[in-house]
């Protein structure tokens, strides 16, 4: 899926009925949302999707596959959209494993207009919220490469709860030259205290698997 860069929010919803994905391109047209309509889950996967904040909302029952199927799929291929499922049929227990699975909101049919909105608004600004804290964690990598190793051990340490002697001595340095890595670190970082930059080194550390 290429992407392109713009942010302007756009809704995307999957459902095989015509009127259905008609009715919903109005009701966000009319509140100054964009609509993408697809009538199966493979015509989705097989879009080129614009890297646009947004979501997409999903009928459980589609032609080609449910919607429990194409959720799991967008999980497997990293698309991080928010998912909020429609059914017809009420069915609790796919209401559910569809929760479980990650979707915000999952709406019986015949739903409310203002329902609707009110899912898609939140699941944007989740989205929006998301797509943020990507940006300030990928700042925060770039960051941490500027700095020379020997500061970026000493970072890692201090901010596991070393002092600067026991960093010191773990390096066999002086506590001074510690105290120097540790003062470049937070500069180069951008952190103001060692609150800040313990927030950093959770960004960077190697996550477990």
């Amino acid at each position: 899926m290429p992407f392109e860069t713009s942010d302007r929010a756009v809704v995307h919803v999957v459902d095989d009925d015509a009127a259905l994905r008609g009715a919903l391109e109005s009701l966000f047209d009319s509140v100054g949302l964009d609509t993408l309509t697809y009538g199966a889950a493979r015509d989705f996967l097989d879009a080129s999707l614009a890297d646009k904040p947004g979501c997409i909302v999903i009928d459980i029952r589609l032609p080609d596959m449910s919607g429990l199927e194409f959720q799991a799929q967008l999980t497997q291929l990293g698309v991080r959209l928010p998912v909020i499922m429609m059914t017809g049929y009420g069915d609790i227990p796919m209401s559910v494993r569809a929760m479980k699975r990650g979707a915000m909101e999952f709406l019986s049919k015949p739903f409310r207009d203002q329902d609707m909105l009110d899912a898609v608004m939140a699941a944007i600004e989740r989205d929006r919220q998301r797509r943020t804290a990507d940006d300030n964690a990928s700042q925060v990598r770039q960051r941490f490469g500027t700095l020379t190793p020997r500061e970026q051990q000493v970072m890692m340490l201090v901010t596991s709860g070393k002092m600067n002697k026991q960093v010191a001595g773990e390096l066999g340095v002086s506590e001074i030259t510690a105290k120097i890595h540790r003062g470049a670190a937070m500069r180069k970082m951008g952190a103001r205290t060692l609150a800040d930059l313990v927030r950093m080194a959770d960004v960077v550390k190697p996550k477990s698997p």
